[in-house]
């Protein structure tokens, strides 16, 4: 279903599994949020009181193993992607994510299990408008041999991905995506994290991925993938970075229009994509949908903004 107005959770859902780095049981609930309040982080188990956190681009403080969300008091939570690109993927637009250890679990390596406890909470209507950030020009990174570029897209909300990895099982890959929550939940959702098993055995020397194992990633040698079950989709590893873009594309706190397209990238590339769109005041404008039903007869397409079956009148960049 597609919404014009906000949406968030009716209830609440929890979901539990390890911390991939700290390999700690972690319980992490998601439910609803008020209007205009995107993503909000609520890290529990601490020794003080509960600290909350917008899921927004500045509050990014690392994206080297992962997205990790923080506040001048330090980091606050890890590997924030793939919970992120299950509520973004899935339409929803302001939710709570309360965790009570220091990374969002891992669960399979996907999404898949969030996407599940998204349909158990249920998702309900709000009374405001749904709001977007439109791109209006291209805004592009580059980054040795990566680049990552978000341009004006009049289809919506479109992710393209191309990866090129020395290891010859993975390779090069490709995938793109129209992001709406039934294509997201088909196409992207169960794609999990990936690696080498060289990278995994520097990490667990460097002590991280103490919760990787085989039931949470997707692992290759030089000469072939080591699990057992086999890949989910032949071009999981390029659909699991879509996902990641997903996820980390919702930091911008509210849902694109635009298309963006990531080549040899990452969270990093991701980020500083994000971080430079947000920067340019002249990149990028906030509009607001209203059901396409209110235009007037015969005169829709003389409306600024006609976004899938809905018209966005437009407004300035106020990100307030």
């Amino acid at each position: 279903m597609k919404f014009s107005r906000q949406t968030t959770l009716r209830s609440q859902a929890t979901v539990t599994g390890v911390g991939v780095h700290s390999g700690q049981q972690v319980n992490l609930t998601i439910g609803p949020a008020s209007i205009d309040a995107g993503y909000i982080f609520v890290r529990t188990g601490l020794d003080g009181a509960d600290r909350e956190i917008a899921a927004t681009a500045k509050s990014v403080v690392a994206t080297e193993l992962a997205t990790v969300l923080g506040d001048s008091e330090g980091p606050l939570v890890s590997t924030a992607e793939h919970v992120l690109a299950a509520l973004r993927g899935m339409g929803i637009d302001n939710a709570t994510i309360e965790v009570d250890g220091p990374e969002v679990p891992i669960m399979d390596g996907s999404a898949a299990p969030f996407v599940a406890a998204i349909d158990q909470a249920g998702v309900r209507e709000q009374s405001a408008p749904r709001r977007f950030i439109q791109v209006l020009k291209p805004v592009r990174v580059t980054q040795g041999k990566s680049v990552g570029e978000i341009r004006p897209h009049a289809g919506g909300f479109r992710v393209e991905v191309e990866i090129d990895f020395s290891n010859p099982v993975i390779g090069q890959q490709s995938y793109t995506l129209g992001v709406e929550p039934e294509a997201f939940r088909r196409e992207v959702a169960r794609a999990r994290t990936f690696g080498c098993m060289s990278d995994v055995a520097r990490l667990w020397e460097m002590g991280y991925a103490k919760g990787a194992s085989f039931e949470n990633s997707v692992v290759f040698d030089d000469e072939r993938l080591l699990n057992a079950e086999g890949l989910r989709y032949a071009d999981e590893c390029a659909r699991h970075k879509l996902l990641d873009a997903i996820g980390d594309l919702a930091l911008a706190g509210l849902p694109i229009l635009g298309a963006y397209r990531s080549v040899r990238g990452g969270h990093k590339l991701n980020h500083s994509v994000l971080t430079a769109l947000l920067a340019d005041r002249t990149a990028y404008r906030v509009i607001e949908s209203e059901p396409a039903r209110r235009a007037v007869r015969g005169h829709a397409e003389a409306v600024t903004g006609l976004v899938g079956g809905m018209v966005a009148p437009a407004y300035g960049p106020d990100m307030s």
